[in-house]
C-alpha cells in the first residue's frame, strides 16, 4: 500500500489532513490565550462594579469631607467656604471636649466589647454541642441584632430609669440605694455598654459557631485520646481553630465602638443626648460630630471630627498589624 508521500510524489492527493501552516498555528495559540484570559478575567469583571460603587459612595465622600475640614463652613450656607487650612485640626487638638469624647469612646468600647466577645464565645461553645431545640436558640440569638437601635435604647432607658426603673427596683430590694444611671459618668457608660452588649452578643456568637463547626472532628478525637479535658480542648483546639474569626469580630467591634451614636443619643432622653449628658460624661466621638455639625452648625469642625475618627481606626489597624508582625518574628 502506497503511503501518502508516495501518492503525493505520484501526483495523487494525500489521505491525511493538510499540514498546518505557521499562520494557522499562531491563530490557534492566540485563540487559546484569549480563552484563558477570558476565563481568568471573569472574576475581575464581576468585582469591578463593586469598586465603581465604592469610588462613588466611599472614596468621593472621604475626599470631599477632607476638603471641607480645611474650611470654615456653616450648615446654612454650604456653598460658602472660607479657607482656614489646618486651623480646625489645631482647634480640635486643643478642645477638651474632643479628648473627653475620645476617652469616653475608648472606655465604652472596652466595657462593651470585652464582655460581649467573651459571652459570645461561651454561647457559641455551648451551642456547638448537640442539644435539643438548638435551632430555636440560634434564632433567639439573632433577635437582639434584628431589633432596631431606637427600640432597644428606649427599652433599656426605661429599665435604667432612676425612679421607676427595674434595675433600681432590684437594687432597692436588696438594700442598695438607687443609682442615677443617666447623670453619673460610670453608671451611664455601663448602661450604654449594656445596650451594645445585648444587641451584638448573639450576632458574634453565631459567627463563632459557624467557625467552630468548620473545625475537623478529628482534632477533638485526638485531643480526647491524649487525655485532654473539655476545657483544654476548648483552649487548645477550639480557640486556635477560630483565631481568624476572633480577630475579625474584634475589628468589627472596634469600628462599631468608634462610631457609637444611637445608643447614647437616645439614652440621654432629650437635649442631653446630643451633648452626652449635662457634663458630657458619656459623649462619644459620634455625638461630638453631630453636635458640631447639626447643633453648632459648624460643618468644617464636624468634618474634622469625622477625619479624626477615621485616622483613629487607621491607627488601630496599623498597631494591630505591627503587633501581629512582632509576634510572628518572636515565634
Amino acid at each position: 500500500m502506497a503511503t501518502s508521500t508516495t501518492k503525493a510524489l505520484a501526483g495523487g492527493e494525500p489521505s491525511g489532513p493538510p499540514p498546518k501552516t505557521d499562520g494557522e498555528g499562531t491563530a490557534r495559540r492566540r485563540g487559546a490565550l484569549l480563552h484563558r484570559l477570558d476565563v481568568r478575567g471573569a472574576p475581575y469583571a464581576f468585582v469591578a462594579p463593586f469598586f465603581v460603587v465604592f469610588a462613588a459612595f466611599s472614596f468621593y465622600p472621604l475626599v470631599y469631607t477632607s476638603w471641607i475640614s480645611l474650611h470654615r463652613v456653616e450648615l446654612a450656607t454650604l456653598d460658602v467656604m472660607e479657607w482656614v487650612a489646618f486651623d480646625n485640626y489645631v482647634d480640635l487638638w486643643n478642645d477638651s471636649r474632643f479628648w473627653n469624647a475620645l476617652a469616653n469612646t475608648l472606655t465604652i468600647g472596652v466595657i462593651s466589647t470585652v464582655p460581649q466577645l467573651l459571652m459570645a464565645l461561651g454561647l457559641a461553645h455551648l451551642l456547638n454541642y448537640r442539644m435539643r431545640a438548638s435551632l430555636f436558640f440560634r434564632v433567639a440569638l439573632l433577635v437582639p441584632y434584628a431589633t432596631s437601635v431606637a427600640a432597644a435604647a428606649l427599652v433599656f432607658t426605661m429599665i435604667f430609669e432612676r425612679d421607676f426603673g427595674m434595675i433600681n427596683w432590684a437594687l432597692g430590694a436588696v438594700g442598695v440605694d438607687p443609682v442615677n444611671w443617666e447623670a453619673d459618668k460610670w453608671p451611664a457608660q455601663v448602661a450604654i455598654s449594656t445596650i451594645v452588649i445585648w444587641r451584638w452578643t448573639g450576632y458574634n456568637a453565631l459567627l463563632y459557631l459557624a467557625a467552630m463547626q468548620a473545625i475537623p472532628a478529628e482534632r477533638y478525637e485526638a485531643a480526647a485520646i491524649d487525655g485532654a479535658s473539655r476545657w483544654k480542648q476548648f483552649t487548645h483546639v477550639t480557640v486556635p481553630g477560630i483565631r481568624s474569626t476572633i480577630v475579625f469580630t474584634i475589628v468589627l467591634s472596634t469600628i462599631g465602638a468608634t462610631q457609637l451614636f444611637g445608643e447614647p443619643l437616645i439614652f440621654g432622653q432629650g437635649p442631653n443626648g446630643v451633648t452626652g449628658g449635662a457634663d458630657n460624661q458619656y459623649q462619644t466621638l459620634g455625638l461630638l460630630l453631630y453636635e458640631e455639625g447639626w447643633k453648632n452648625y459648624q460643618m468644617g469642625r464636624s468634618a474634622t471630627v469625622a477625619w479624626a475618627m477615621f485616622l483613629l481606626l487607621v491607627l488601630v489597624f496599623v498597631a494591630q498589624r505591627l503587633i501581629k508582625r512582632l509576634r510572628s518574628r518572636t515565634s
